[in-house]
């Protein structure tokens, strides 16, 4: 009876401590590709981002997303890759209207996926 509850208390701990590295690690990369897309869009309001700007955010996105497979569910991954692909296009184009849209679309879910992962009374019910 007593192993059992150890046990039981253990393996609490050892999923609070994994929950709290997995909201840590979440929060600390998307806010990283927050600042990085924010940059980009800047420059590209400002009308001077390059096809090159959009390729590095697009490879720094690629760096962080082999880490974050292991954490977030693959849809969203789909996702930031489709808007950033597209942002890529247009920005290629001069079509800095559309990049911008994209851009926007790109930072909001930099600031939203995190919540869905937050330790929080909202996520737990």
């Amino acid at each position: 009876m007593v192993k059992s509850v150890v046990s039981m208390i253990c393996v609490f701990f050892i999923l609070l401590f994994f929950g709290i590295y997995e909201n840590i690690f979440i929060t600390k990369n998307f806010s990283e590709l927050n600042d990085v897309f924010t940059a980009l869009y800047e420059k590209t309001e400002n009308e001077s981002a390059n096809k090159e700007d959009v390729l590095s955010t697009q490879k720094n996105w690629h760096n962080k997303k082999k880490y974050l497979h292991a954490f977030i569910p693959h849809t969203e991954i789909k996702e930031i890759d489709l808007w950033l692909s597209e942002a890529v296009t247009f920005v290629d184009e001069k079509d800095y209207k559309e990049a911008l849209s994209k851009l926007e679309v790109l930072i909001e879910l930099t600031e939203q996926i995190p919540k869905t992962f937050a330790i929080s009374f909202e996520n737990i019910l």
